[in-house]
């Protein structure tokens, strides 16, 4: 899938294609869609690990957004409950293959929302600190760590680390508690640090062997 440089739409905006949508008007669903492809192929992709399974995972979520409109009651923001629908397709496709791929580092570091994963969380120095080799070599284990956590670990460090949702959009967008959501992170970036120290670790040897 191509990325394009998308302009986010502003809430009041979303809303008015709502309402167009909801009038009959056709015109306004390309645009809302348009407006949010590349987020949730993102997401997709940083949840799956495959840029082609991401593709089609987005293609679901878009298609259960028109399915599921009018079931929006406007309590949430409508981007907190588009980005729901796409978690719970992708969730539910790693639930029922138990889909544990390791992700590449083109797949994990695709453009969108929410730029390159943050080093920090993995215990590691801040990215200016280190070579451009060495934060090559940080973001791919960073990718293959990713795809080792639990699914449910890996959806809220994606929503909070990544797309920079706060903590009470994430507790709607995968339906938790406020403290659930919270426990859930700082457990999840335990499992997510243990999994890079372990992958970094793993290539030690042949890095010295290569010396």
């Amino acid at each position: 899938m191509a990325q394009r440089t998308q302009t986010r739409l502003t809430d009041a905006q979303e809303q008015r294609l709502v309402e167009a949508i909801r009038a009959g008007r056709t015109d306004a669903w390309a645009e809302l869609l348009e407006s949010y492809q590349d987020r949730l192929y993102t997401i997709c992709c940083r949840m799956v690990g495959d840029r082609e399974l991401a593709a089609d995972l987005t293609h679901d979520a878009l298609v259960r957004v028109i399915e599921g409109l009018d079931s929006y009651d406007g309590r949430a923001k409508l981007s907190t409950w588009i980005i729901r629908v796409t978690m719970n397709v992708c969730l539910s496709k790693l639930r029922s293959e138990k889909h544990r791929r390791h992700a590449s580092l083109d797949a994990m570091g695709e453009g969108g929302s929410g730029g390159d994963w943050p080093a920090r969380h993995a215990g590691e120095g801040e990215p200016a600190m280190v070579s451009g080799v060495q934060l090559r070599e940080q973001h791919q284990f960073l990718s293959q760590a990713l795809a080792r956590i639990e699914p449910d670990h890996r959806a809220v460090l994606i929503l909070r680390d990544v797309q920079g949702l706060d903590y009470e959009r994430i507790a709607v967008a995968l339906e938790l508690r406020l403290g659930t959501v919270k426990s859930r992170l700082f457990r999840a970036r335990a499992a997510l640090r243990r999994a890079f120290e372990e992958e970094a670790g793993s290539a030690e040897p042949t890095a010295r062997t290569d010396r």
